[in-house]
């Protein structure tokens, strides 16, 4: 059956995949691109010619605009966080996280799709790109009402993203250059399928967010309705299979909790009710 929950099978093929793309999705098309910092020579090693960071930056002009946005939109998520120059002000830093984030969307967008054609079957590719899930995440959530858990996906995504970039950086600043920072970008690379996951758990609980939203009168009518087809979106990835792992996890540990003797009978009934509805929302299904 077709749903969001997957067999066991199913949930280690997906951490199969994973595997074998997490390390293209982290590099975000760096890798895929085949693109090496110039001075730099197919071994790693350096050539005769050093370069200087502005040089390098300019030699991908795409890439580091991408990256300089990502990290516009972990400063924006910062100052959100810890509003120091008011409450009122972290409003709009909300707005520039959001906003950065789908002008990044955007940008991969155009690396990774041929020529804009206005057809359907090329909405229909550029549906089925993680970029675009994210672009229009963006402006689901660009005109609500301020929530922190909205951020999240945002900010980890953007360090995850910059993770290969800033390696590059300080492989022309030095070989021995920063250890706490290369130390850091060794421990992202190291639990990126940890905080994959964690995304995806923010991503599931946002659309309990939204709906709670709408009853306390903070977001718009079609906020969760427009959430849930970013929800399919997600779910049907080809790159990022986390989020049917995560459903398939949570239908476990459901199942496990109410099959015990000391499980009410009442809410017994209700997880199964709550997961029946799920498999009917699901796609495919």
């Amino acid at each position: 059956r077709n749903g969001f929950f997957r067999s066991e099978a199913s949930g280690t093929e997906n951490f199969e995949m994973a595997d074998q793309e997490s390390h293209e999705t982290t590099q975000d098309g760096i890798a895929a691109n085949a693109t090496k910092a110039p001075g730099v020579d197919n071994d790693g090693a350096k050539d005769s010619s050093p370069i200087s960071v502005s040089q390098f930056m300019m030699s991908n002009k795409t890439e580091s605009i991408m990256w300089l946005l990502r990290i516009f939109t972990l400063v924006s998520t910062f100052f959100f966080l810890f509003p120091i120059f008011g409450v009122a002000e972290g409003g709009y830093f909300y707005q520039r996280a959001l906003l950065a984030n789908a002008l990044t969307s955007v940008c991969r967008l155009h690396q990774r799709l041929p020529r804009f054609q206005f057809s359907r079957a090329y909405i229909t590719q550029a549906l089925l790109e993680d970029s675009c899930h994210y672009f229009l995440y963006s402006l689901i959530f660009i005109t609500s009402y301020p929530i922190t858990l909205c951020l999240v996906p945002v900010a980890v995504f953007s360090l995850l993203h910059a993770t290969a970039y800033n390696r590059k950086i300080l492989d022309i600043i030095g070989p021995n250059s920063i250890p706490w920072m290369r130390s850091f970008l060794d421990k992202m690379t190291m639990h990126q399928q940890i905080l994959f996951k964690f995304i995806a758990c923010n991503e599931i609980l946002l659309m309990a967010a939204s709906v709670f939203m709408l009853l306390g009168g903070r977001a718009h009518l079609f906020l969760p309705f427009f959430y849930y087809r970013f929800m399919t979106l997600r779910y049907a990835s080809r790159r990022n299979p986390y989020c049917r792992t995560l459903f398939y996890e949570l239908r476990v540990a459901t199942e496990q909790l109410t099959a015990r003797p000391s499980c009410p009978t009442f809410l017994q009934k209700a997880c199964h009710k709550v997961i029946k509805l799920i498999c009917k929302l699901a796609p495919g299904s």
